[in-house]
């Protein structure tokens, strides 16, 4: 019970974010190597009131940026990773910039941000700073507090789960949810078609890949592909609550939408709709595993603690 206090308390504090948009490319244009979508400020819903001009006090943080989010060699979640792109949405919104990421005042808004998390406020994306904001991100999710002491939830019960409409599953395909999560999700993809363009005119986006899965039936694939354990996939997944969706935001040419492939992350943080869901997805109570694009968990139900 402990635990369920407290993600309800870190959730309350989340911080709002703006409503702003990252000018992003094309689904079907080239994975950005590296500054396509550095080069103009957001696109924004509404008008907005932050200023992306230049802070010169932070050129050279920028031109450090402007390396690093391709460049930077570290594994944020165990896994080695080339670049801080596939985060660049996520950071600007717990800095609250709309602002390019290679841009001074990106840097200066992350300076900021650093001095008041008690970091070395010099405006560059580092290891250390990620780490604080990965922590963050995680104890966002109810899942991760509930099961960090080594506790697995049962799956959830067969009463409790709905069938999505063959729309809204992707490519057609037959997904059972939690139904309380299932409504959430439906407010939440009929907003995102609204307020969005590309979400509108794209009738697969924001369908679902993946929804309940059963405990025997992840334990079944773990056996087969030996890959539990990882951050590409966990020994206790949040499939299991019922609450879990893996959504298409898009997919790298070539490659699976839910490949954890650097170049297949990378292109999804950059397409228009997951920059609109780390923006808004919060309003209907949805959270994002942030190694992942397509994996986000609803949050607007208690997950079943230990005994």
């Amino acid at each position: 019970m402990k635990w369920l206090l407290l993600a309800a308390v870190v959730f309350s504090l989340a911080t709002l974010a703006t409503r702003d948009l990252w000018r992003a490319r094309p689904e079907n244009a080239p994975v950005p190597r590296p500054f396509e979508i550095m080069a103009s400020p957001l696109a924004p819903l509404e008008p907005r009131s932050e200023s992306c001009a230049p802070d010169n006090a932070f050129d050279a943080a920028a031109r450090d940026n402007a390396t690093s989010y391709s460049g930077l060699a570290w594994a944020p979640f165990r896994v080695p990773e080339q670049g801080w792109d596939a985060y660049a949405a996520l950071i600007g919104r717990e800095i609250g910039s709309t602002c390019p990421p290679a841009s001074s005042a990106f840097a200066s808004a992350l300076a900021a941000w650093q001095k008041d998390n008690r970091l070395n406020p010099d405006g560059r994306v580092d290891a250390n700073t990620v780490e604080k904001m990965r922590v963050a991100w995680t104890i966002k999710r109810p899942f991760v507090v509930v099961t960090r002491d080594g506790y697995c939830p049962p799956g959830a019960e067969p009463s409790v789960l709905a069938d999505a409409q063959t729309s809204e599953g992707y490519r057609g395909k037959q997904v059972q949810v939690r139904a309380d999560a299932l409504a959430a999700y439906r407010r939440m993809r009929e907003a995102a078609q609204r307020e969005l363009p590309a979400a509108a005119a794209d009738g697969n986006l924001l369908t679902i890949i993946s929804g309940y899965r059963s405990p025997e039936h992840d334990a079944e694939r773990c056996q087969v592909e030996q890959n539990c354990g990882t951050a590409a996939r966990a020994n206790c997944s949040a499939h299991r609550t019922g609450f879990a969706f893996d959504l298409y935001v898009g997919n790298a040419p070539g490659f699976d939408p839910t490949s954890s492939t650097d170049i297949n992350r990378s292109f999804q943080a950059g397409t228009p709709v997951y920059q609109w869901l780390v923006l808004n997805a919060d309003r209907f109570g949805f959270m994002n595993y942030a190694y992942e694009p397509w994996h986000w968990e609803w949050t607007g139900a208690p997950i079943a603690a230990a005994p």
